[in-house]
């Protein structure tokens, strides 16, 4: 996602606000903050998970062949590769 700095500090601050995550000072770099889900947040989450994975199935799975499953396993697999190489390098 691309967004700009302004966006998703709007967006990390109503999270706060609603108690979902913290923001936490970068220990690496004084300048910067970490983000970190709180216990409401992962509750949260636990409870959305299961009609989030029903949506997905309904509107992706659903919809593809057996094939075309593979397919998309296929592209997910590179691009999870290609974002690990671009973790690993920093």
């Amino acid at each position: 996602m691309l967004w700009t700095q302004s966006r998703l500090s709007h967006h990390i601050a109503r999270m706060e606000r609603r108690g979902l995550v913290t923001r936490e000072q970068d220990p690496s770099d004084g300048r910067g903050a970490v983000v970190v889900l709180t216990e409401a947040g992962h509750r949260t989450i636990v409870q959305a998970a299961p009609a989030h994975v029903e949506s997905v199935r309904r509107h992706l799975i659903d919809l593809l062949s057996d094939e075309q499953i593979d397919v998309l396993g296929t592209v997910a697999d590179t691009v999870l590769h290609h974002l690990a190489r671009l973790d690993a390098q920093g």
